[in-house]
């Protein structure tokens, strides 16, 4: 009878067992396997060069994938929209739901799809599914449009036989995070805007206005001394004029000194701190995290994730390095033997409510609901938080826009008023 070494993951722990089994056929060893509570990936047999067995999504003896993939060369690295990934999945959903084929259902969302990048990477998850390959070996194939998130999900749904369910579970996930960050961003635009008009003006008045007074001063006052609020503005004036190309050359100097503090590691902390705990932003922006995490762990562990493997990829899309910080030291308590309530009140990042409604859930059973039902309130949280925010940058823009022009203003009435009391 023939050997055959095995890899094969267990599907209630997600560990990956390795190992040899005696068996007539590939069909044989997988029933087995399963019979055992795991879900078989390779299957090859021992010897000298062997050929390996990958498996389907069922985990039968599939066909040998392509060892070349051109779709997935010319597609890797490509944008993808978040938006479009939420439609996208949304859509997936409803065909599997309605019973099509998982391969059907990518065909039938791959031609209609309106970017080009986005239908390269439906063909080729296809075209990996047609040579033998799971949905989740597709999905693999392009880590930069689905994340690890993404694909560990589909893979608990192959394993469970769930996917419809896990998909629908997704789409809701997705479309979600996306409604979240389409809120913060609309919170922190208009003050940009603001800023970006502010900007516009008073270069308007340094190039073109200022220099019109400066000569009528010069030809007026006949060499007296101006006041110095008067010189010191039309110094900027005159340097901005003659210095167009170093004045841009500062800002973009500035935008570049920015992106390289915050690509390092200590500049990162200190804006990931900032953002939890600056004043007015810093609540909405830590209600907007907890917010992602208890929706982010609550769908890994409804979908059938084991605990470590979900607390990895949590951390790992939290976005924030205190916020991911705690979650790696939970992980580590937990990997001990503990709850998660326990270790996450312990880092002092997450409010006492959050931790309290989490080791409920865990008391009764119902860890990955409470999690959902604590998401669903800090959504509910960031949309009061970003009307609030919004209803008082908007004085507050206001009023900088006209300290900034009254300045400019007052400057330049004040050489006038010498001038009228000189004429009378």
């Amino acid at each position: 009878m023939p050997s055959f070494t095995y890899q094969a993951i267990e599907s209630s722990t997600g560990r990956l067992h390795h190992g040899l089994m005696e068996g007539g056929t590939v069909e044989q060893v997988t029933a087995t396997l399963r019979s055992r509570g795991l879900f078989p990936t390779e299957i090859k047999v021992a010897g000298a060069q062997p050929k390996s067995v990958r498996l389907g999504a069922r985990g039968s003896p599939a066909r040998r994938p392509r060892p070349a993939n051109t779709t997935h060369r010319r597609t890797s690295g490509r944008p993808i929209t978040a938006r479009a990934l939420a439609v996208f999945t949304r859509q997936l959903a409803t065909l599997v739901q309605a019973g099509m084929p998982i391969l059907r259902a990518l065909e039938v969302l791959g031609r209609p799809e309106r970017q080009p990048a986005f239908r390269l990477v439906i063909e080729s998850v296809a075209e990996t599914i047609r040579s033998g390959g799971t949905f989740s070996d597709g999905l693999s194939r392009h880590p930069r449009v689905f994340d690890r998130l993404y694909v560990n999900m589909v893979k608990a749904g192959e394993a469970g036989g769930v996917l419809d369910v896990v998909l629908e579970r997704l789409a809701v996930f997705l479309e979600k995070a996306e409604r979240i960050k389409g809120k913060v961003k609309s919170a922190m635009t208009y003050p940009l805007i603001i800023l970006l008009v502010a900007v516009g003006i008073v270069g308007a008045l340094m190039i073109f206005v200022i220099p019109k007074f400066e000569d009528i001063f010069a030809s007026m006052l006949r060499g007296q001394s101006l006041p110095g609020l008067t010189r010191a503005v039309l110094g900027v004036s005159q340097f901005v004029q003659h210095n167009v190309l170093l004045t841009v050359g500062l800002f973009v100097l500035l935008y570049g000194l920015w992106l390289a503090f915050k690509s390092t590691a200590f500049g990162g902390r200190v804006l990931d701190w900032s953002a939890i705990h600056g004043p007015g932003w810093g609540d909405l922006l830590l209600k907007a995290a907890i917010a992602r995490f208890t929706r982010t762990l609550g769908t890994l562990l409804a979908a059938g994730v084991p605990i470590l493997p979900a607390l990895r990829i949590t951390r790992d899309t939290s976005g924030n390095h205190y916020v991911a910080a705690a979650l790696d030291r939970v992980h580590d308590r937990v990997k001990e033997g503990e709850g998660i309530a326990q270790p996450l009140a312990a880092n002092g990042v997450f409010p006492g409510m959050v931790t309290s409604m989490i080791e409920v859930g865990e008391e009764t059973g119902a860890l990955p609901e409470m999690l959902t039902r604590i998401a669903d309130t800090y959504d509910e949280e960031v949309d009061n938080a970003v009307a609030a925010l919004t209803s008082v940058l908007e004085p507050i823009m206001i009023v900088f826009m006209a300290v900034v022009v009254g300045t400019i203003v007052i400057a330049l009435f004040l050489p006038i008023i010498r001038i009228i009391q000189t004429l009378s």
